[in-house]
């Protein structure tokens, strides 16, 4: 496991918050909304999250200095309005007045400092970490350069907040909607320590608390009264419901058990959309549906095997037959829709035959000395869904009758399948995704520097890569940023760290009872904005 100040949740550790969720019972007037969710919550402390399935519970329990509307737009969060200088280095933040923690302590500007010197610091391992790179002194002080002092974030006083960077960051307002930014209450922290994340010590500054949370079973939250926006929040108690078995879900939302399901079986399709009709949405989502390989093991460090592995993909097979039509074939590992970003580059086979792809690859890995005698033996580690294991399957099957290959497929639930990846196990080829934490091209490109070894499960290192990076963040020029961006992802699409299969589309069911859910590209649906008629 990975080492890190709070322990991951277990269910005993948990054992007391189930108690506390067996005794809440909700009014008869209370709204409660029950809500598929991706999977289990990994962990509960928004510093130490890394799945989208977190990433919707931590919306509603925490505020962030900005926050996603309904439409995935930021808008003034904790803070009520911001100004940066004229290089857009300094941000100076005003947050609101009267604004309270849920035990009714005022939320302050050293809260945020509190809150991102202990994400950047070392001992808590986060991998979100890198995120606050972009501030001045964050680096240094997360890979233990330099002290937390000189993290350039700073309270002036109890509601205004300064901020410096160490360069131009076009997306910062928008990155701080990310919960890896989200300000913590010290005394809480400080008098639970491991324990400040369980139900019942946490304290929030979001729409909503924490009640409850059983593994395997639902985290449950509660409208909080004192969040300053609580005259507008018409959901009583959301009950996040995990579901890897998508199918599942789909089967509770047609008897009436959930209001929405976050993610749907694409082989099932067809007949839902025949079903449900317009309560199928499949909007575009900024995210990229990909496959790491291992870069530092043989024979994955042979750049022929992984070209090889790449070109006998059929992509067009994996969107139509597989994914229903629900997702699109994939060229790049930027997805279409990257702010200021546009005609970027794709892989050079992108316009091959599929026949002729397969010629290539056979060619290379006969090259790299696989063959008949010595077929290329690998395994594909996947999370726990029917969406990932026909993908899996699919890929497995390719590979095999294009490259003669022998694949093995490792299953694991999805906790566990992230962590073993950021806690670089040993395998070869894995099934990922990687939804956009804000609208840019740098959000995906920056999962692969080397100074990044939480997110870059390829464990890639790419001296020229990485200079062109560190360019881009101090380039204030937005035309002459994404052509650095541009030349920095050309390397990678070369290079087959990554293999990028398909682009997502959100899937998602929702009731006609619930009101406010507006399709947008980050998926983002707070419940905050939303209304349940029941």
């Amino acid at each position: 496991m990975r080492l890190t100040i709070l322990p991951r949740l277990v269910a005993a550790a948990l054992l007391a918050g189930s108690m506390l969720g067996a005794s809440y019972a909700p009014a008869a007037a209370e709204v409660v909304y029950n809500r598929g969710n991706d999977g289990d919550p990994e962990t509960l402390d928004p510093q130490l999250t890394s799945t989208v399935a977190e990433a919707h519970i931590m919306r509603d329990l925490f505020e962030t200095l900005a926050v996603y509307n309904a439409s995935a737009e930021p808008i003034p969060g904790a803070a009520a309005s911001w100004e940066t200088s004229a290089d857009g280095r300094t941000w100076t933040f005003k947050l609101r007045e009267g604004a309270v923690w849920s035990n009714g302590d005022p939320v302050k500007a050293s809260d945020f400092v509190f809150g991102w010197r202990r994400i950047l610091d070392p001992a808590t391992g986060a991998e979100y970490a890198s995120m606050l790179y972009p501030i001045k002194g964050a680096l240094a002080f997360n890979k233990g350069e330099g002290p937390a002092e000189d993290v350039a974030v700073t309270a002036i006083d109890d509601t205004t907040l300064e901020v410096v960077l160490d360069g131009p960051t076009p997306y910062f307002i928008e990155m701080l909607t990310h919960q890896a930014t989200v300000p913590l209450h010290q005394p809480s922290v400080t008098q639970f320590g491991a324990d400040w994340s369980k139900p019942g010590n946490m304290v929030s500054n979001g729409a909503y608390t924490l009640v409850s949370a059983t593994p395997g079973d639902k985290v449950v939250l509660a409208k909080n009264p004192r969040f300053h926006g609580a005259a507008d929040v018409q959901i009583d108690t959301v009950n996040y419901i995990p579901f890897e078995d998508r199918a599942a879900c789909v089967r509770r939302f047609e008897a009436g058990e959930i209001d929405s399901c976050s993610d749907l079986p694409a082989d099932q399709m067809a007949q839902m959309h025949e079903k449900f009709g317009d309560q199928v949405r499949t909007p575009p989502y900024l995210g990229t549906y990909y496959f790491p390989i291992k870069t530092d093991k043989a024979p994955f460090d042979n750049p022929k095997v992984r070209r090889a592995l790449d070109l006998a993909i059929d992509r067009e097979f994996l969107a139509d037959e597989i994914w229903s039509g629900t997702m699109l074939p994939a060229y790049s590992f930027v997805p279409p829709g990257a702010a200021n970003y546009e005609n970027g580059p794709t892989v050079d086979y992108k316009d091959m035959a599929q026949l002729d792809r397969e010629d290539e690859a056979k060619k290379l890995i006969e090259e790299a000395g696989f063959g008949p005698g010595n077929p290329l033996k690998l395994e594909i580690s996947y999370n726990t869904s029917e969406n990932h294991k026909n993908t899996s399957t699919a890929i497995a099957d390719m590979w095999k009758t294009v490259l003669g290959a022998e694949v093995t497929l490792i299953n694991r639930d999805a906790a566990s399948h992230y962590a073993y990846l950021r806690q670089k196990g040993d395998y070869d080829v894995a099934r990922a995704g990687w939804i956009a934490d804000y609208n840019d091209a740098e959000s995906f490109l920056g999962l692969l520097k080397s100074n990044n070894p939480g997110f870059n499960y390829a464990n890639y290192t790419n001296e020229e890569f990485d200079k062109l990076m560190a360019s881009s963040y101090q380039e204030a020029d937005l035309a002459k940023r994404a052509e650095i961006l541009k030349a920095a992802e050309a390397i990678i699409l070369k290079d087959t760290p990554n293999l990028a299969l398909l682009y997502y589309s959100s899937h998602t069911l929702y009731s006609p009872k619930l009101t406010g859910w507006t399709d947008n590209i980050m998926n983002v649906y707070p419940t905050r904005f939303l209304k349940l008629d029941k």
